[in-house]
């Protein structure tokens, strides 16, 4: 049932019907959300699901209107529906790993109920609305700005929610506006600011939002599936496939730029210390050594475990001494760790290599780092050794990867 009637040829629809059409559609998109919802849940997430659930349970509130709980339904409504766009704030806000405090959301929705509260609510459906219409337009308008600048890949999907996120602010805006200036009884508000249109801007933004919630879960699950694909799951470093493809195109990108330099490194003994003290040791060695090598790196480099106790590391624009200096570090933070069961970390052999602007292809370079390498481990182990010329020239008869 949809009461209506003509004005100047403008339908208005009856205010409980356009309101259960909204708090229908508003529960559809909760149990959507609820049932695609992640087991790792997103702060942003959250926080929308919560301003889902504010906005229905508001609305619902609305629909008490002219009976005679209007007089408590109609702040408590207004106070909800403001808490429901601070939310869209605060989920927006970590976006961009900004602390999104409770506390910061609590006086809006408290002023909004306030102000409706101490306006006589019992007799008029619109008491304190300046300051509800005013505080809504805050509240999306804050969100739509943290959307705008939201970190998450500068997603397309974000834009295109600020977007609309700024609309329905601009709609609040001119609602208020109106509100002032002709009243909410006049025309013009009736029929471009009342609950028909009002209703229908708050389901554009809230498919939005829920559209952009599922997106973005969606890609963080890839991501997180990805990372599984190509991390190594014992030390959380690169494995091998995944190292090789990275290298190779960041070698790609560093032949027009400064070279990149290479080092193997080889934990020492690592057999004995399976064999005499578990692979549960080993394991800690494995990951202390990943520990360290995450420590002495740059973001941009690359640092992967290339097979058993064998590792690899790529250091685009670094030069033969500083990728020495690295592998020497690497080790002192080392030899620093103490194992969880106390037992004495092994020693580590490297074998360094790099090259010019002209950059061979990553083959090569690994079987240059592996001659040093070999080296090193010749000359007794826990060394950094560089490749040599004569090295490089003999690299092309050595292993391949």
């Amino acid at each position: 049932m949809i009461a209506h009637s003509l004005q100047e040829g403008a339908i208005v629809l009856d205010p409980f019907s356009v309101r259960l059409v909204l708090g229908l559609v508003t529960l559809t998109l909760i149990v959507i959300s609820c049932v695609s919802s992640q087991r790792r849940r997103s702060p942003y997430a959250e926080w929308w699901r919560v301003a889902l659930c504010l906005f229905f349970v508001g609305n619902a509130a609305f629909l008490l209107n002219d009976t005679a709980s209007q007089l408590w339904a109609n702040p408590v409504g207004k106070a909800l529906v403001v808490a429901g766009t601070f939310c869209l704030w605060a989920g927006a806000r970590t976006l961009r790993n900004r602390r999104a405090s409770p506390w910061l959301l609590v006086p809006a929705p408290v002023l909004s109920g306030l102000a409706s509260a101490l306006d006589d609510p019992g007799t008029s459906v619109w008491s304190g609305g300046l300051v509800y219409l005013g505080l809504t337009t805050l509240g999306i308008a804050l969100a739509a700005t943290e959307l705008w600048f939201a970190k998450p890949v500068r997603s397309r999907i974000t834009r295109f929610l600020a977007l609309i996120a700024w609309l329905t602010a601009l709609y609040y805006l001119f609602r208020a506006i109106i509100f002032v200036v002709d009243g909410p009884n006049s025309d013009v508000f009736r029929t471009f600011f009342g609950y028909a249109p009002a209703a229908l801007m708050h389901l554009v933004l809230l498919v939005a939002v829920s559209s952009t919630m599922n997106t973005l879960s969606n890609k963080q699950l890839i991501k997180r599936l990805r990372e599984r694909a190509e991390r190594d799951h014992l030390t959380g470093l690169l494995n091998r496939g995944a190292f090789l493809d990275l290298a190779a195109r960041s070698l790609d990108r560093a032949s027009s730029d400064r070279g990149a330099a290479l080092i193997l490194a080889d934990l020492d003994n690592f057999k004995a210390v399976n064999d005499e003290h578990g692979h549960s040791a080993g394991d800690s060695a494995l990951r202390a050594f990943a520990e360290a090598c995450n420590s002495s790196v740059r973001s941009t480099d690359l640092v992967g475990r290339y097979g058993g106790e064998e590792f690899i590391l790529l250091l685009p624009g670094a030069t033969q001494q500083r990728a020495e200096a690295i592998a020497s570090e690497i080790s002192s933070r080392l030899s620093a760790m103490s194992s969880p069961d106390g037992l004495p970390l092994p020693t580590v052999s490297y074998g360094v290599t790099s090259t010019g602007p002209d950059v061979p292809d990553l083959a090569f370079m690994i079987n240059v780092a592996d001659a040093a390498l070999y080296s090193a481990k010749a000359q007794g182990r826990n060394r950094v050794v560089g490749a040599e010329p004569a090295e490089r020239e003999a690299a092309t008869e050595h292993r391949m990867p």
